[in-house]
């Protein structure tokens, strides 16, 4: 593995959550799989591309990308060997030959200069210690007129159907776990747009996407992988047990509101960047 900057997010997501995540990565494909049409829309593969897929985790844009340059090649990476591991032999499973996965810190990987006609992130670029420096190693990694597209968090709407249905714990959450740490650090487009013009980008766009957010079968489902997601349990181990199980409760019946045939959705929200390399 090559020299790490990020030692923080190395150290976590190399750990339990990373582990935990790897074991649920169809759950976690769920939440965030919604914004992928969107995604790869403005990516706007081509069939001889080379793909950069920051913060690959289990791979499913990384094969998504894959799939749409058939004649190129996709390449994933990400810090957590948990999830790479388990991103192999899902590819492996799937039949994806051009796919492949590499362990590394994205802010200061040796990419090959120019390597990549695209870079795309579902939700990996907001974690890095300094995100400048971060963006300014992926633009390397970009031939002159390669794009950038990825997706980040909004800040939570207090009116939405998410906090709605998860406030009793959201009263209760403590501090971000070590994981999560920086989850919102790209949520201010304006920043978002400084960063990258800092990095070296141009044609920086910004806009709101919305998508549905898969819990679950049923509400008791969608509850109970809420319950046992990382953040949640980091913040509610020194919970009262009869505290938990109280907002354990309410969060189920808000979530039986939410379901459908297709299992509890929620709507959700991010942002939607694009830029290019001059």
């Amino acid at each position: 593995m090559q020299p790490i900057a990020n030692t923080q997010q190395a150290q976590a997501w190399n750990g339990p959550e990373g582990a935990y995540w790897a074991d649920h990565y169809d759950r976690f494909d769920g939440l965030n799989g919604g914004f992928d049409d969107a995604l790869f829309t403005a990516a706007a593969i081509n069939e001889r591309d080379h793909v950069l897929d920051i913060g690959c985790g289990v791979g499913q844009t990384t094969r998504r990308a894959a799939r749409q340059a058939t004649s190129g090649q996709a390449v994933g990476i990400d810090i957590s060997a948990p999830m790479l591991e388990r991103a192999r032999a899902v590819t492996a499973v799937e039949g994806v030959t051009n796919a492949v996965f590499e362990q590394g810190d994205a802010q200061v990987h040796p990419f090959p200069s120019g390597g990549s006609d695209v870079v795309i992130s579902r939700g990996g670029v907001m974690f890095f210690a300094d995100h400048a420096a971060a963006f300014t190693n992926i633009g390397r990694a970009l031939r002159p007129g390669g794009r950038l597209t990825f997706i980040c968090p909004q800040m939570p709407d207090p009116h939405g159907e998410s906090a709605q249905a998860f406030a009793p714990v959201n009263a209760l959450m403590r501090e971000s776990s070590p994981a999560a740490r920086g989850m919102m650090s790209l949520s201010d487009p304006a920043h978002v747009h400084d960063v990258l013009t800092a990095a070296g980008f141009a044609d920086v766009t910004t806009r709101s996407v919305e998508g549905p957010v898969r819990w679950g079968r049923d509400a008791g489902d969608a509850a109970d992988f809420f319950f046992a997601m990382s953040p949640v349990r980091f913040n509610l181990d020194s919970v009262p047990e009869q505290v938990t199980a109280k907002a354990r409760e309410q969060v189920t019946a808000a979530l039986r509101r939410y379901e459908t045939p297709e299992g509890v959705r929620l709507r959700g929200a991010v942002w939607l960047v694009a830029a290019t390399r001059p």
